[in-house]
């Protein structure tokens, strides 16, 4: 009986844990890519290093979500 309340309880934590972990990369980067074509639409002579600089900051701010994800399956499969 304990047993099965620490796995629903896991399981909760790890469904909140992704949960909440996922809002700060999407507020980020739905932030970030709505600043970088409101510059390529300012001056489209910049758009190739904007979009550069977009992508690389996408990719940094997911690592969020990838630590969230982790931290969700550890909290899964390690009991």
């Amino acid at each position: 009986m304990e047993e099965a309340i620490i796995k629903a309880a896991a399981a909760i934590g790890a469904g909140l844990c992704m949960g909440i972990g996922a809002i700060g990369p999407a507020i980020g980067e739905g932030n970030a890519v709505g600043k970088a074509l409101e510059g390529m639409a300012r001056q489209p002579e910049t758009a190739s290093t904007l979009r550069t600089n977009m992508i690389l900051g996408c990719a940094i701010t997911e690592t969020t979500g990838i630590y969230a994800l982790v931290i969700a399956i550890l909290i899964l499969f390690t009991l």
